[in-house]
């Protein structure tokens, strides 16, 4: 049974400032906690799950020495952020902060300009993975990695992506970037420009491209459209899915 204060220790965990100060995140449902078992056990603090869960993964959870606590149904859905709970919630720690070890020169990767819904991240996250992108860099401004919402909607995929927070303007004066590309609506048809390694600027979903961050371009991109629809523009993780499905062609068919 889990007592007032653990329910509010956990319940903190969904907010920004308290993970900061713990260094601890929150990760639910049994394909996520399960590949954190299986991938990357070294993270795991604490498992809250119901007795199923417990049953399957108590011998791997004791041969691991992680702890863990038996709970109800109605308990899971007190310190759970979702509509209906699945099963587990694993308290985990931060991850190291990774060192810039990125070859600009011989892949491509995503630079997310001030991108601050939580799915639209996550989302991200998922595609960097399925398109074999290592490492992402964020602005300050981005959204936090660790919210429970960016988490869960990675299925798993933050585990294997790092994420790397800098100014662009720090990067390009630090690292040899090659090409540094931004989607923007008036850039060149990404379907006639042959594509090379570097980075690609992908905008806030309300404001695009800071100013600042434009003057950094080298070259613009657009994803053409259909001119005779309503619609004015693609959110931030559609845009960033076409683009990266674009490099990830392109380079595939010179190999």
């Amino acid at each position: 049974m889990l007592s007032k204060n653990q329910i509010k220790e956990i319940q903190y965990l969904q907010l920004k400032k308290f993970r900061e100060d713990k260094k601890l995140f929150i990760a639910e449902g049994i394909k996520t906690v399960s590949e954190i078992i299986q991938n990357s056990p070294i993270i795991l603090k604490e498992l809250f799950a119901t007795q199923d869960f417990i049953a399957l993964n108590k011998a791997e959870l004791r041969r691991l020495n992680v702890p863990f606590t038996e709970v109800s149904e109605d308990e899971l859905k007190k310190i759970s952020l979702q509509a209906t709970p699945n099963s587990v919630l694993a308290i985990c720690h931060y991850f190291k902060e990774p060192s810039i070890l990125f070859d600009f020169e011989n892949n491509f990767s995503l630079y997310l300009d001030d991108i601050r819904d939580p799915g639209n991240l996550g989302t991200i996250i998922r595609l960097a993975d399925w398109f074999g992108i290592s490492m992402l860099f964020v602005s300050p401004g981005t959204c936090d990695f660790y919210n429970p919402k960016v988490i869960q909607s990675t299925m798993g995929a933050f585990l294997r992506v790092k994420i790397m927070t800098a100014e662009l303007s720090d990067l390009k004066a630090k690292y040899s970037i090659p090409t540094i590309y931004g989607a923007i609506l008036n850039g060149k048809n990404i379907y006639h420009q042959e594509l090379k390694n570097g980075l690609v600027v992908i905008g806030n979903e309300a404001n695009g491209i800071s100013a600042l961050n434009l003057n950094l371009i080298s070259h613009s991109l657009t994803i053409p459209s259909n001119l005779e629809n309503g619609t004015e523009s693609l959110n931030a993780a559609m845009a960033a899915s076409i683009i990266t499905a674009e490099f990830f062609r392109q380079r595939t068919q010179t190999k």
